[in-house]
C-alpha cells in the first residue's frame, strides 16, 4: 500500500469516526435525560405566539435539555411545534419526550370551583385568586353587552348566569376572561335545555331572578320548590315579596351583617322588596340547577309566609297569624327584629 493510499484511508476513517462520534453525541444529547434520577417536576410556561427557537433556548437555560439547537432541529425534523400553556417537565425526561409534551401534551389545568349562591363580585374575586385573570377584567367582561347578547343573556350583566360548577382551565394567554365566561354560559345554557327552558325565552331572565332568591333563602333541596311557590303566589296576588336577601344584595359592601328597620323602609334601595313590588331588578346571585328547576316549576300551594328554624329548615304558614306565631316561636326570642330569612 502506497503512502498516499495509507493517508487517504486514515483520513476516511477519521471522517467516519468523527461522523460517528458526532452522531453518537447528537443521540446522547437528545435521547438521554439531563438527569435520569431526578423525577422532580417544574412548571415550564410557553407564551402565546412564542417561537420554537425561543422555547428550546429556554429549555437549555432551565437545564431540561443539553443542546438547544439540537432540540430545535429535532422538533423541526419530526414536525413538532409548541402550544401555549403551562407544562410539567422534569430533568428525567429526554429532549424527545419534552418536545412531544410541548407539542401535543395536556397543559396544566387550574381548578375553579364555584358554589351555588355566589354573587358576580364573589366569583370575580375567586377567579382573581387563581391568577387566571383579574377581578377587574372579569367584571368588565361580565358587563360586555354585545358579548352577553351573543350568549343569549338578556340582561345588563352576567349576574345570575355564572353557573356554579367545578371548571378546569389551562393558563389563559393575556389573562383573557372570556374563555372562563364561555364555559360558564355553555354550562348555564345546557342546564336550561335540561329543564326545558328556551335559552332565548322571554321568561328566562325572570326565572333566573326568582331562582336566585330561592338559592339565597334555603340550602335544603326539598324546600326549594315550596319557597319558589311562596314567591310565585305572592307575585300572582300582587303582594310584596319581602325577601331579606334582596335588600342585603342591594346594600352591597355597605351591609355590616345587621339588617335594620331603616333598611326595610329604604326606597332608595332598588332591591328592597319590602318597598318595591314585583321581582327585584335583577338576580342577586348565581343559582344552581335545583333552584332553577324550582323557579321554573314552583310548587302549587297556598303558603304565603315562611320563617327559618334554628336547624336551617323553614316553617311555612298560610296566614299572617300563623306566621307571626312561628316568628315568635323560632326567631324573636332574645333576637332583634327583623329576623333573617323570613317572609312577612
Amino acid at each position: 500500500m502506497t503512502t498516499f493510499l495509507r493517508v487517504s484511508l486514515a483520513a476516511l476513517l477519521l471522517v467516519f469516526g468523527l461522523a460517528g462520534g458526532a452522531g453518537y453525541f447528537a443521540w446522547w444529547t437528545l435521547e438521554t435525560p439531563v438527569n435520569a434520577t431526578d423525577n422532580a417536576t417544574l412548571v415550564f410556561s410557553v407564551e402565546s405566539g412564542e417561537s420554537l427557537h425561543s422555547v428550546t433556548k429556554r429549555l437549555e437555560h432551565d437545564k431540561l435539555v443539553r443542546w438547544a439547537q439540537g432540540a430545535y432541529y429535532l422538533a423541526r425534523w419530526q414536525g413538532l411545534g409548541v402550544q401555549a400553556g403551562e407544562f410539567e417537565l422534569a430533568q428525567a425526561m429526554s429532549a424527545r419526550q419534552i418536545l412531544a409534551v410541548l407539542d401535543h401534551g395536556q397543559p396544566i389545568l387550574h381548578r375553579l370551583h364555584f358554589a351555588e349562591g355566589l354573587t358576580m363580585l364573589e366569583v370575580a374575586q375567586a377567579v382573581h385568586a387563581t391568577g387566571l385573570t383579574t377581578a377587574e377584567q372579569f367584571l368588565a367582561a361580565c358587563q360586555d353587552q354585545e358579548y352577553l347578547r351573543s350568549h343569549g343573556v338578556n340582561a345588563t350583566s352576567a349576574e345570575g348566569y355564572l353557573f356554579p360548577e367545578t371548571y378546569f382551565f389551562p393558563r389563559i394567554p393575556r389573562q383573557n376572561p372570556y374563555p372562563i365566561l364561555d364555559a360558564m354560559f355553555e354550562r348555564f345554557n345546557a342546564t336550561l335545555r335540561d329543564i326545558s327552558l328556551s335559552v332565548n325565552g322571554t321568561n328566562v331572565h325572570e326565572t333566573v331572578i326568582l331562582a336566585s332568591l330561592v338559592e339565597k333563602e334555603t340550602a335544603i333541596a326539598a324546600e326549594r320548590p315550596r319557597v319558589a311557590g311562596v314567591y310565585a303566589t305572592r307575585l300572582q296576588r300582587g303582594m310584596l315579596l319581602q325577601c331579606d336577601p334582596t335588600i342585603i344584595y342591594g346594600l352591597g359592601q355597605a351591609f355590616d351583617g345587621n339588617l335594620t328597620r331603616a333598611h326595610l323602609r329604604d326606597p332608595g334601595n332598588p332591591y328592597n322588596t319590602y318597598v318595591h313590588p314585583g321581582l327585584p331588578p335583577g338576580p342577586i346571585c348565581s343559582p344552581g340547577k335545583a333552584a332553577l328547576v324550582a323557579a321554573a316549576r314552583p310548587e302549587k300551594h297556598d303558603y304565603l309566609y315562611f320563617v327559618a328554624r334554628p336547624d336551617g329548615s323553614h316553617q311555612f304558614s298560610r296566614t299572617l297569624t300563623e306566621h307571626n306565631n312561628a316568628v315568635i316561636k323560632y326567631q324573636r326570642r332574645g333576637r332583634p327584629f327583623p329576623a333573617s330569612r323570613s317572609v312577612h
